[in-house]
């Protein structure tokens, strides 16, 4: 009997874990992922002071841990070294089509298999579909009147601009959440001034960043 293949949409962390564990199932798979590199949220998300937001020790795989991390909460380039690295041990770049997003999946009663197409035209015969989407990599501006009329610059922290420079800028921060706390003290650095537009008060305390 011929193995089953799965397409898998996604080369985030969530996606490369999904396939090491269909390879040791004896599982064939395509993995999709709509940027030119694996990594998801590490190799899309960029704003400065990107970093794990946990003890790194608890967000590695448990079953491919590093002893090589620089420090408890490591900056995403690293961590995007790490799902580079996880990429070439497991053998799954032959697997991956890169630089191209799925659009759509459909399935077939009469060949019990899904058709997934992609934005280039290709189409990907599956038994069984694996979306590791995320959700972080998706910009979600709440609707803040004025905002379009606003001359000055806007950025957001999932999708950074790194050619807007915010030296010596008067700078908002709406939110003080996860990305928040850690663009907060990067912009204060350059900023000539800085306000930080908090709804709901959160606790934030020092992380033990050894």
């Amino acid at each position: 009997m011929a193995a089953k293949h799965v397409a898998i949409i996604g080369a985030g962390l969530g996606g490369l874990c999904a396939a090491i564990k269909l390879q040791e199932a004896g599982y064939t798979f395509t993995i999709v992922e709509k940027l030119n590199r694996v990594g998801g949220t590490w190799a899309q998300n960029t704003y400065p002071g990107v970093a794990c937001d946990v003890p790194v020790a608890l967000y590695q795989f448990s079953f491919a841990q590093s002893i090589n991390w620089s420090r408890a909460y490591p900056q995403g380039e690293e961590i995007q070294a790490y799902a580079e690295e996880i990429a070439d041990r497991y053998q799954l770049r032959p697997h991956l089509i890169l630089g191209d997003e799925a659009v759509s999946a459909v399935w077939n009663e009469t060949a019990r298999k899904w058709t997934v197409a992609t934005a280039s035209g290709e189409e990907i015969m599956a038994d069984a579909v694996i979306g590791a989407l995320g959700q972080l990599n998706r910009p979600n501006w709440p609707n803040i009147p004025g905002k379009d009329s606003f001359k000055g610059d806007v950025l957001h922290s999932a999708a950074w601009d790194h050619s807007v420079g915010l030296e010596g800028k008067r700078v908002g921060v709406i939110g003080s959440a996860a990305s928040a706390v850690q663009i907060i003290p990067e912009v204060a650095k350059v900023a000539s001034h800085l306000t930080v537009f908090q709804r709901s008060p959160n606790w934030v305390i020092p992380r033990r960043d050894i």
